[in-house]
């Protein structure tokens, strides 16, 4: 099993999306790489904007079934690569968008594919690409909070979660 991280403004939509995918094993929402002093941030926390930490989803999958590739191309569809803390209707630098990875290995992967997104843009990339440096876990009330809430929030447009779940073997 592999993981990569991903931000991608409201956690509960990219979560939602990318856990629809075959070969996706486990998908978690949570902060990520905020200020180092602030141990375990809750959602409170982070609301304020004050602690750094960027609204992520800790995905674990399965690369046998589903690449790198597969994962980064939805994550880029689901995204404005170009706005700047701001998905939606959610602003702040809590909603940045950010490919945190662990391996190393990832990393030339992951810069080609944002200078793939480059391409298709005429204003900058700003999508952070980071090594992870810490994730806390969103209380339980974040997680899977689509399917326990199916009228809620999401600037993802319902399309992509259909075209995602299209996806599936």
């Amino acid at each position: 099993m592999k993981e990569i991280y991903l931000a991608g403004g409201c956690f509960w939509g990219i979560e939602h999306l990318i856990k629809q995918l075959d070969g996706v094993i486990d998908t978690t929402t949570g902060f990520a790489n905020g200020n180092p002093d602030i141990i375990a941030p809750t959602y409170e926390q982070v609301y304020t904007d004050t602690t750094g930490f960027a609204e992520t989803v800790r995905v674990v999958y399965d690369p046998s079934i589903i690449g790198l590739d597969t994962l980064l191309g939805i994550f880029m569809i689901a995204i404005d690569p170009t706005s700047l803390n701001k998905q939606g209707e959610d602003e702040g630098t809590r909603y940045r968008t950010g490919i945190y990875y662990t391996d190393t290995e990832d990393l030339d992967f992951i810069r080609r594919k944002i200078d793939e997104a480059g391409q298709r843009y005429n204003k900058p990339i700003v999508v952070e690409v980071e090594p992870l440096r810490e994730f806390y876990a969103a209380d339980e009330r974040h997680q899977d909070y689509l399917d326990k809430n199916p009228g809620g929030y999401c600037h993802i447009s319902p399309e992509l979660f259909d075209l995602a779940r299209r996806l599936r073997k």
